[in-house]
């Protein structure tokens, strides 16, 4: 029996890593012998947005920058975060699928935010702790602290 080549243990490792991208778990890797492969670096979208001002609350001040929620890899980033009553909140998906960040209770909402795209929603005026998730994948959850 002869030993695959290079080239084609690559190849296999390639399509494994493609069947196992849809699970939560982290797929084992047998090792092998083929040189390593570099890839050209990529660039990413900066993470911090640019300043916001948000319409202020009545008799409150102006909130001045978005708070940011990242998705990335199925969940939420940070899964919990504080803001004041009617800020922005902006919600960053760096996965391929599309995402929703909606409050359990309906008072928010980002609406579907493709791959690979922003949106933002308005966090609500009255203080409390609002349990979040994504309404395509349920799994995701997160909690927004309004004070």
């Amino acid at each position: 029996m002869s030993r695959p080549s290079g080239a084609v243990a690559i190849a296999l490792l390639v399509l494994l890593g493609g069947v196992t991208a849809c699970s939560n778990a982290a797929a084992p890797v047998a090792p092998t012998t083929a040189a390593p492969v570099s890839a050209a670096p990529v660039s990413a979208a900066p993470t911090s947005p640019a300043p916001v001002a948000a319409a202020p609350a009545s008799g409150a001040p102006a909130t001045t920058g978005a708070t940011t929620v990242v998705i990335k890899n199925f969940l939420f980033a940070p899964d919990s975060i504080t803001v004041p009553a009617g800020a922005t909140v902006r919600v960053d998906n760096q996965d391929g699928a599309n995402h929703t960040l909606t409050a359990n209770d309906g008072s928010f909402d980002t609406g579907n935010i493709a791959g690979r795209a922003s949106g933002t929603f308005t966090a609500p005026s009255k203080p409390g702790t609002y349990p979040y998730k994504c309404a395509i994948h349920p799994f995701m959850t997160g909690t927004l602290v309004v004070t």
